[in-house]
């Protein structure tokens, strides 16, 4: 292993020269090599002033390390100072990272973190991570907010900056894009293209609905739009699929998850945007409108930053709506779109007149030319259009229908037409998914064998994709799902499909539990299985309520993770349903219902619900339902300063679970520890503190945990021991990172900062301290016993920590939770 290597947090400088190709063309073999040798010399001589040490060399290109951000950034500068007269211009990157030191050298994702920027700028430009940023003093150095930005081989956007106020063209990126990436390439509409661009140019619409009929391509055409209007997108460029959504009130929740925002109120996504031009793509909204179109538009109004493209059949009528219908394919489009989906079927598949006239009868509708191209690999075109006859008015609809709908509709009824019975009969029961599935919930709910499901995915009637959780998943295209729902309807075992569907839906959010009080759930697979929950309790609301208060119950961690107010309506209604219920199941379902209440804020009818709840316990002997119920209603007493109740109703939950019940007990030894904190013993309230979080980690519950280590955290701030404030604060923010739990991440990242400034390490605690201010500022009340002596501490200091603080502002929560973790290995 190499001694001279800096080790811990280090920053990367790569270098590389800017059109050499060219350059040689220029100067000739002779003065390229003299002009490259003197430019390494350059470059030497600004990293070894300062202290940078030499990793590696590739031709033209320097890997060099150093142990600070601001000797990486003034060897940047002065390097590029020096090569400012010469014929050679030399790109910089800056990345700041912990990677691991090797025999061979470092490793890890910062070394390729850093490659991937650098190839990004431009000659004499110097691009730098977001964690390199935040270390920099932006009074001596000035830094350019270059927008986010997403690299290659690396999920999400990335927000990078410039050292130096020098002017140059934009990055080699599009801006941050959150888009999917079709498996087959978009052709044509060009035409339509241009005509929306400039519409955007001219108009600078607010909200955007490309309408038309259902396999018109509308959602390819969005995506591909949206692609280039990237560049104007400096807050990024997301995609929210609404299909999956029954439930209008979940769309501005759909779209606040993907911004980042922490609530769907229209405050907290203009906090989220802070200004910056965002891009959101609305797919499929038809089934929600018109419910929907009056909080879109009321959202486009209060956000002047954010632009709605919406892709729909039916247009919002909203004011400021911009409307986009699109047409057919042109001819030449569609025959084009024809051929090159079916030759990868029927790679030998020669044009001939049958293709243009079969792309005529198919209206020139993308999907039905795709379901077309499909069966190429069984029928020649012209045997396509004599099976075609008549059939593309089959299905047609009203007279007041849609024409190009109802060829649509004829063309789905025509590929349905050439499945056998077994086809026929899976494609049916897959609608029952409305969000795909797994190959085992295939199996289990629809009877699916691998040779019936491989069919129809040659077909193209299903699709495979990869799941959340890294999972293979079969779906179908809205529209062809739509088609199959019918089928199913007329299925004679449709009720018996849905049940099934509903009992899977009971056995994986089971599943999603561990231990005898599932107090270990996991909220990640639920999250993934979340579409067809909901579907589930859609089917038990009608059809068997009881049935869907169990489903309800089994999802209380979901509930209280991620959806306190869906979960609140649901039990809420289910309850009002389920007239007659089992007392153990109502004694649950009112326990959780009432915790979904609470929750919501009211806190005096959550208790109403919890004694009734606890007297159903008491009357069957259910011990687990007693403590449980206990410790809510100590935990509502804690609200009201009722210290004494705390302490009874505490003490005999955490005995009557006497070791079998983790989620008592972890709450209860929290709940006795803040009772030791509010009587002044800091070193009991610890012990119970580690108790709770022992006993959380004992139950696999990562969400408790990370909540107790932060409170260990905070109670070794108050202690005065920094190592294990610092140490507990750190695993914390690992879970929370893990969990995407933005929330407790804040209060974590606050008090790290605290931590940093009673080490006196103001530039730390500055940067850390600025970016949970930004993250806060999206939550009212945020400033509270967990942050306000940091909050106070804040005013006090000087100018060096003032200046962190504006660029720790600039950062996302989880590029702070990076610089908070930086020095750890």
């Amino acid at each position: 292993m190499r001694n001279d290597l800096p080790s811990g947090t280090v920053t990367f400088l790569f270098t590389d020269i800017e059109g050499s190709t060219r350059l040689l063309r220029e100067l000739g073999p002779e003065r390229y090599a003299d002009a490259l040798e003197e430019h390494r010399r350059v470059l030497r001589r600004a990293f070894a002033a300062s202290a940078g040490v030499e990793v590696d060399t590739q031709g033209d290109a320097f890997f060099v390390a150093f142990a600070t951000a601001e000797g990486a950034a003034a060897a940047a500068l002065t390097a590029t100072r020096a090569l400012a007269d010469g014929p050679v211009r030399v790109r910089i990157a800056l990345h700041t990272g912990t990677p691991k030191l090797t025999e061979e050298g470092y490793v890890g994702l910062d070394v390729h973190h850093a490659a991937r920027i650098g190839a990004l700028a431009y000659g004499e430009q110097i691009v730098v991570s977001a964690t390199t940023a935040a270390l920099l003093d932006s009074v001596a150095t000035p830094l350019r907010d270059l927008g986010q930005h997403r690299l290659k081989d690396f999920d999400g956007p990335l927000r990078l900056y410039q050292l130096g106020d020098r002017e140059f063209p934009p990055l080699r990126t599009a801006g941050s894009i959150d888009l999917p990436t079709p498996a087959t390439r978009f052709v044509g509409r060009e035409q339509e293209l241009f005509d929306a661009v400039s519409l955007v140019d001219e108009q600078d619409p607010r909200l955007l609905t490309v309408l038309g009929p259902g396999g018109i391509g509308k959602t390819r055409f969005a995506i591909e739009l949206a692609r280039l209007l990237a560049d104007e997108a400096d807050g990024g460029t997301v995609f929210v699929p609404l299909s999956p959504l029954r439930d209008v009130e979940l769309v501005g929740s759909a779209i606040a998850d993907k911004l980042g925002a922490t609530s769907r109120d229209s405050a907290a996504i203009s906090a989220r945007v802070a200004g910056r031009r965002t891009h959101v793509v609305c797919d499929n909204l038809e089934h929600l409108l018109p419910a929907a179109a009056r909080p879109l538009g009321e959202l486009a109004a209060a956000v002047p930053a954010l632009r709605l493209i919406v892709t729909s059949r039916e247009a919002l009528r909203v004011q400021g709506e911009v409307e986009l219908d699109l047409p057919p394919l042109t001819s030449g489009d569609a025959v084009e779109l024809f051929r090159e989906r079916a030759h990868a079927v029927h790679p030998s598949l020669r044009l001939s007149d049958a293709v243009t006239t079969l792309c005529d009868r198919l209206d020139r509708l993308p999907l039905a030319l795709e379901l077309a191209a499909a069966r190429t690999k069984l029928l020649a075109p012209e045997l396509l259009l004599e099976r075609l006859g008549d059939r593309l008015d089959l299905l047609k609809g009203t007279r007041d229908a849609d024409e190009r709908h109802a060829t649509l509709r004829a063309t789905i009824a025509w590929s349905y037409d050439l499945l056998d019975d077994e086809e026929r009969r899976l494609f049916a029961r897959l609608a029952v998914f409305r969000g795909g599935c797994t190959l085992e919930s295939a199996e289990t709910v629809c009877d699916a064998d691998l040779d019936t499901l491989a069919s129809l995915l040659d077909k193209s009637l299903v699709r495979r994709r990869a799941g959340a959780l890294g999972e293979e998943r079969f779906w179908m295209l809205e529209t062809i799902r739509e088609f199959a729902v019918e089928r199913l309807g007329e299925a004679d075992d449709a009720s018996e499909i849905r049940r099934r569907h509903a009992e899977r839906m009971l056995v994986v959010a089971r599943s999603a539990g561990s231990g005898e009080d599932g107090f270990g759930f996991d909220v990640r697979l639920a999250l993934a299985e979340r579409d067809d929950l909901r579907a589930a309790l859609d089917w038990a609301e009608t059809n068997d309520p009881a049935f869907g208060l169990e489903l309800a119950v089994a999802l209380q961690s979901l509930w209280t993770a991620t959806a306190p107010e869906e979960g609140m309506r649901r039990l809420g209604g289910l309850l009002d349903r389920a007239s007659e219920t089992r007392p153990e199941l109502r004694a649950d379902a009112l326990r959780v219902y009432s915790g979904t209440i609470d929750l919501a804020g009211h806190h005096e009818r959550a208790e109403r619900l919890l004694e009734e709840s606890l007297r159903l316990y008491q009357e069957l002997g259910d011990e687990w339902g007693i403590a449980m119920v206990e410790h809510m209603l100590a935990v509502s007493a804690w609200r009201r300063d009722d210290f004494a109740h705390v302490r009874d109703l505490t003490e005999h939950s955490v005995a009557l679970a006497n070791g079998r019940f983790a989620a008592v007990e972890t709450g209860g030894f929290w709940l006795l520890g803040q009772l030791a904190l509010a009587d002044g013993d800091l070193e009991q309230a610890t012990e119970l503190t580690r108790r709770s979080a022992e006993r959380a980690r004992e139950a696999g519950s990562l969400w408790w945990l990370s909540g107790q280590l932060h409170e260990l955290l905070m109670l070794g701030l108050r202690r005065g021991d920094l190592d294990e404030a610092e140490d507990e604060g750190r695993a914390a923010l690992r879970l929370e990172v893990e969990q995407e739990n933005r929330l407790w991440a804040l209060y974590t990242i606050a008090g790290l900062a605290q931590v940093a400034l009673a080490r006196g390490d103001l530039e730390r605690a500055g940067v850390l301290w600025g970016a949970a201010e930004t993250e806060g500022e999206q939550l009212p009340g945020w400033l509270n016993e967990r942050t306000r002596r940091g909050g106070a501490l804040v005013e006090h200091q000087g100018s060096s920590f003032a200046a962190a603080r504006e660029n720790g502002r600039r950062l996302d929560i989880w590029d702070a939770a990076a610089v908070a973790l930086g020095d750890d290995d």
